[in-house]
């Protein structure tokens, strides 16, 4: 997979070095998500990349993908199993 550019300019994301994670794992089940936070998606983070959540309705997220990933997205609503927010250690990675 290819690098992506990331969006403060600095360089590119590595979004292939992380971890694919399932839907519905514990690790995308049990964390709160806040406006502002750094996420991707589980189940295949090049497919969209890295992005802010912009707003959250119930169990329905908007995420700010800002066209990071592979397939190009910039902006979708998903359902908060499908997503991961970034750690620290992930970001040293990135």
């Amino acid at each position: 997979m290819a690098d992506l550019k990331r969006t403060d300019g600095s360089g590119y994301y590595r979004v292939e070095r992380l971890a694919a994670v399932p839907p519905f794992h514990r690790r995308a089940r049990y964390h709160a998500l806040t406006v502002g936070m750094l996420v991707f998606y589980g189940p295949l983070p090049s497919l969209y990349g890295i992005g802010e959540v912009t707003r959250i309705e119930g169990a329905f997220v908007a995420v700010d993908f800002r066209g990071t990933g592979s397939c190009g997205v910039h902006e979708d609503v998903l359902d908060r199993c499908y997503l991961v927010p970034l750690s620290a250690l992930e970001r040293t990675l990135l």
